[in-house]
């Protein structure tokens, strides 16, 4: 008997399932080897998904994200840039053991594109924050979907990647982060900008009632 929720259980039984997923998928032949594995209760294994595959699909990934979290925790001082680049090779390098797990999660959150854009918008926020990100402006958003695309764009390129090392997939990686660094330079040089102009409302004012 277990007091753990089925909340408890579930990150511990969707890390079981890995293993079966390559050959079974996310779904109820995975649920039960994995049970099997964790010493779950097969019944109680059952309650876990009760939306099926897309749940399955998300719980991986939030698994994901926690294991990446707990590894940016510790990671040493560096630049923004370099953080970030170590953030997303961090995060595919923890599932190079599981990249058919990781084939068939995107397989399936192809066909549930809002969840889709959630997952993927949880993993870029988990890389920001991890990075000391604080911004609570609109350039939280902007960040954060600025590096989603390129989450996604370098997860895809990796999945197809047989380069000794995942070689090409880190140049590729080097190459999207150099992107988003000079937008954040462009942005930071607009902002400058706008801060040295004028106050308009002061200018109108002072062609109204000039100082003498």
């Amino acid at each position: 008997m277990t007091d753990e929720t089925l909340d408890e259980l579930r990150p511990r039984l969707v890390a079981a399932m890995i293993p079966h997923v390559a050959f079974d998928g996310w779904g109820a032949a995975s649920v039960a080897a994995g049970a099997a594995d964790a010493g779950i209760d097969p019944d109680v294994a059952g309650l876990i998904f009760p939306k099926g595959a897309i749940e399955m699909a998300v719980a991986y990934t939030t698994l994901a994200n926690d294991r990446l979290a707990a590894a940016l925790a510790v990671a040493p001082p560096m630049k923004i840039r370099d953080r970030i680049t170590r953030a997303v090779r961090v995060r595919l390098e923890q599932a190079e053991g599981e990249r058919e797990a990781v084939r068939r999660t995107v397989t399936i959150l192809a066909m549930h594109p809002t969840v889709s854009a959630r997952t993927t918008w949880t993993t870029a926020d988990t890389i920001w924050r991890a990075c000391g990100d604080t911004a609570t402006d609109f350039n939280h958003y902007t960040k954060r979907l600025t590096l989603g695309a390129v989450y996604a764009a370098t997860l895809l390129y990796w999945l197809a990647d047989e380069s000794d090392g995942r070689a090409a997939t880190w140049d590729f990686l080097d190459r999207r982060i150099a992107g988003i660094m000079g937008i954040e330079k462009a942005k930071a040089k607009v902002r400058e900008a706008r801060a040295k102009l004028p106050d308009v409302a002061q200018l109108l004012g002072r062609l109204r009632y000039p100082a003498v």
